[in-house]
């Protein structure tokens, strides 16, 4: 009776933990509820670590990260799985076994905040290995550095030079890559990296060999603006809470994460900021570059007055290399055809969504993908064994746009 009793208590206490209030129209609420309890316990484990002394709290949240999910390369009778370096960064490649002789390319940049994840890890390994046997296509996934250790622009300067290694006559030849069929892609901090390098490369005009599209996946782009529509409606939304997106970019652009109430309040891109004109903040105007059916009844927060002297203390936050949706348009408009990923229920939503406009507005043409039941890193958690109907509509959706456009 008392072992049932505290097996009731348990059971209890796991289910009050776990369970969590989710929006209607979440694709499979219990398995993102299971994958945020996982993800939230190591989160929490790592700032109990940090308090404590014991590590750095990104250290312990990374070495679980790779404990769990990192694998060795290992090829399969469809594809063969090498890891190498590209332009001095490591990547893995991913190459089917017969088909074409020349072959699309992929090169792809993981996600996880430019702190966490590899293209070693086991849902990446996935992911691409099945965009190089259905697309039969080389596909390169970089492993740039990451955060604490490395910060900005060390995380984008990795990115740059492994696309201009990609890129490469020597690569192309070797890989048996067609020049006229390559493309820059990425997810979330990896859509971020992708969406720089195709800014910065396609204004190269030295470059014999340019991308020919970009494909972002739920893309994080701007930083002067944490209460858009989908930061509001979606700031307690697993698994990439409000809170968290603004750690990540102080963490990526090495300031101290105490500096996260103020973002949070948008204390940093006050009217009082002399630093930010009326140009750039319609750059990130959601209120007219979102769509209202999708912005809903939500209110712009403008500080009138907020923190002097963040702008000086972080000056990356307006850096266009850390924040592509500031780019002016005479640089949009040079970009490559894109693809961009959106969810409903993510915080990054109307950065996607602001993109895709102003991309448009610069004359590029722009397929936008939004899933009314998606979450943030949706299609990633496609091969965990949580996976999603979501996860799965929304990768097999990317991999056939690549297919037709590339």
């Amino acid at each position: 009776m008392r072992l049932r009793l505290a097996g009731a208590v348990l059971l209890s206490a796991a289910a009050y933990y776990v369970y969590l209030p989710l929006p209607k129209g979440v694709c499979e609420p219990w398995k993102l509820m299971l994958l945020d309890a996982l993800f939230r316990s190591v989160m929490q484990a790592s700032d109990v670590a940090h308090t404590l002394g014991v590590c750095y709290r990104l250290d312990l949240l990374k070495s679980v990260v790779n404990w769990v999910e990192v694998i060795d390369a290992r090829s399969c009778a469809a594809v063969h799985v090498s890891d190498i370096t590209l332009g001095g960064v490591h990547t893995r490649v991913f190459k089917p076994k017969g088909g074409n002789a020349l072959k699309r390319g992929v090169l792809y940049f993981h996600g996880g905040g430019w702190a966490l994840g590899s293209a070693r890890m086991r849902s990446y390994d996935s992911l691409c290995r099945k965009m190089a046997e259905d697309l039969d296509s080389v596909i390169m996934s970089v492993d740039y550095r990451l955060a604490p250790a490395a910060v900005f622009p060390d995380q984008y300067l990795d990115s740059l030079a492994a696309s201009r290694a990609f890129l490469s006559a020597e690569t192309l030849q070797r890989y048996g890559i067609d020049p006229e069929r390559v493309c820059v892609s990425g997810d979330s901090a990896g859509g971020n990296l992708a969406a720089a390098v195709a800014q910065e490369l396609s204004s190269d005009e030295t470059l014999p060999v340019q991308f020919k599209l970009q494909a972002l996946i739920y893309p994080v782009l701007q930083t002067l603006d944490f209460h858009t529509s989908s930061y509001q409606q979606n700031q307690a939304v697993p698994i990439l809470y409000r809170a968290y997106m603004a750690r990540f970019w102080l963490e990526y652009l090495g300031a101290d994460t105490s500096l996260a109430p103020v973002l949070l309040a948008n204390n940093h891109s006050s009217l009082d900021q002399p630093d930010i004109d009326a140009h750039t903040r319609s750059k990130i105007d959601w209120a007219t570059l979102v769509p209202v059916e999708i912005r809903k009844n939500y209110k712009k927060v403008v500080k009138e007055t907020g923190s002097p002297g963040v702008l000086g203390e972080v000056p990356h936050l307006m850096d266009v290399r850390a924040a592509p949706l500031l780019a002016e348009q005479s640089i949009l408009g040079k970009t490559p055809k894109a693809y961009v990923m959106t969810c409903e229920f993510d915080v990054l939503r109307d950065d996607g969504l602001m993109y895709v406009r102003r991309l448009r507005d610069a004359g590029i043409q722009v397929t936008s993908d939004h899933y009314d039941d998606g979450f943030h890193g949706c299609m990633v958690f496609a091969y965990l064994p949580l996976k999603s109907s979501v996860g799965q509509r929304s990768m097999d959706n990317y991999i056939q746009w690549l297919d037709q456009n590339l």
